[in-house]
């Protein structure tokens, strides 16, 4: 008992030194590598490091900018990397923080998406989709309890995560209507009952979440952090340029009925129009790339969302294999040039998904900044928050039936995937295992049975 009680106190004494440029960049060049299981599970993980390790932020700051975060249509957890690197370091380390995040999954994709395509039937690749898949229905499950476990302090908060589930998994209710009907409530909420509705809570923190931080619940705001009218002028007139510039490339070169340019419009609307971040937006991609542009098939759409899954990064960069998919089987550049038809694909994808992200960011930065002690518009957050709760419950029971049902209720019941999503599941939610390793295991799993057995 004692060492740990010794670590404890260690860590709560020593100093804060102040974190450099050059130090932030290391630290979210390696979370573009590690940030592995969907949104939840890549702010658990910047909540270990950047809450309970490192103590950059506080918790309740943390929490803070996460509720906005959920608000805002796109990736969560990369819009948060950006947040909270644009804190730190100005608009330099928002960008540094947002790009890093995405890059590696990118890249990693790009590769993964042309072995699939080109090497898809070969029974060794699908052996090891047939393990991973089970295991990113554990991932989800996993992430709801973590996600769950932070925001839900409260019987109330529980209520609304319940009623949440109830209306998008029994209703089909949109997402954008559970946020509104959510936001009223925390307004409401916020009034009537008001120590149910602060930000980060009190209940169920852990030692280290107390602990001072270099942004702390009282730090001052500071200066690049406060509104201006003319930073935000600024900041919106040069996301316009970035967005026109490459549009009226692709619009005057190809046309607008061309892939490229449909492709950079549809994942547009994408960023703008859908809430709730990739679990939100993967029906309207389904519906868009599959059903309307036949830019891919079904089964290719569910082994691309586990190809996201399992890469580092936003779960919604499984946009770059559909850009790739698309890009490749459309033959856009020709037959000799293919592979380089769908990297540029996925890489434009990519520029029109998450750049709305940055900007919501640094243009909205200041004036969340301005509202951190302000319980009348942290309220409303806090209860958007316990609403994505139920959002991602529903996400784990839409993956597990489609991995333990691959046919439909009608067809028979996988056993066999049962067994590896219950293992996998132990070894994250009993033994903590480390998410990499229960994939990689899942992986070998799932060949050997492939192989051998199926």
């Amino acid at each position: 008992m004692n060492p740990p009680e010794t670590q404890n106190t260690l860590s709560t004494t020593l100093p804060l030194q102040p974190v450099s440029f050059w130090q932030a960049f290391a630290f979210w060049l390696k979370l573009g590598f590690i940030s592995f299981g969907g949104p939840a599970g890549q702010i658990s993980i910047m909540h270990q490091e950047l809450v309970e390790n490192r103590r950059w932020i506080s918790e309740r700051r943390f929490l803070h900018a996460l509720n906005y975060c959920m608000m805002l249509p796109g990736p969560e957890a990369q819009q948060l990397a950006t947040y909270i690197g644009w804190l730190m370091h100005r608009t330099w380390g928002g960008i540094v923080a947002g790009v890093l995040f995405v890059l590696p999954s990118l890249l990693i994709l790009i590769a993964l998406s042309w072995v699939y395509i080109a090497y898809g039937d070969v029974p060794v690749v699908a052996g090891l989709f047939y393990g991973i898949k089970p295991a990113v229905t554990a991932i989800v499950v996993q992430a709801t309890h973590r996600i769950g476990s932070r925001a839900l302090k409260n019987n109330w908060l529980w209520g609304i995560a319940a009623a949440s589930f109830v209306a998008i998994f029994a209703l089909n209710v949109p997402f954008p209507a559970i946020v509104a009907a959510a936001a009223l409530i925390g307004y409401f909420g916020g009034r009537i009952a008001p120590d149910k509705f602060k930000a980060g809570g009190g209940h169920g923190k852990t030692k280290l979440s107390s602990d001072p931080a270099l942004i702390d619940d009282d730090t001052p705001t500071p200066p690049h952090a406060k509104f201006r009218w003319s930073r935000l002028a600024q900041v919106v007139l040069a996301g316009t340029f970035l967005w026109l510039i490459p549009m009226g490339l692709l619009t005057t070169s190809y046309g607008w009925d061309h892939t490229l340019t449909q492709m950079g419009w549809f994942f547009t609307k994408a960023a703008l129009l859908t809430f709730g971040g990739a679990y939100a937006v993967l029906p309207y991609v389904y519906q868009g790339a599959v059903e309307h542009f036949n830019w891919l098939t079904p089964a290719q759409m569910i082994d691309g969302l586990a190809l996201g899954e399992t890469t580092p990064g936003p779960l919604i960069m499984v946009v770059a294999f559909v850009g790739f998919v698309g890009g490749y089987v459309k033959v856009l550049f020709g037959p000799d040039a293919m592979f380089l038809a769908g990297a540029v694909a996925a890489t434009l994808v990519t520029w029109f998904t998450f750049l709305p992200s940055f900007i919501f960011i640094l243009a909205g930065g200041p004036l969340v900044e301005s509202t951190h002690g302000d319980l009348k518009f942290t309220a409303p957050l806090t209860a958007i928050t316990a609403a994505v709760v139920g959002v991602i419950l529903n996400l784990a029971l839409f993956f597990g039936y489609y991995v333990l049902w691959p046919n439909g209720f009608e067809g028979t019941f996988d056993w066999i995937s049962a067994l590896i999503a219950l293992g996998a599941a132990a070894a994250l939610l009993r033994f903590k295992g480390n998410v990499i390793h229960v994939i990689a295991a899942c992986a070998v799993v799932g060949l050997i049975l492939k192989t051998l057995i199926l």
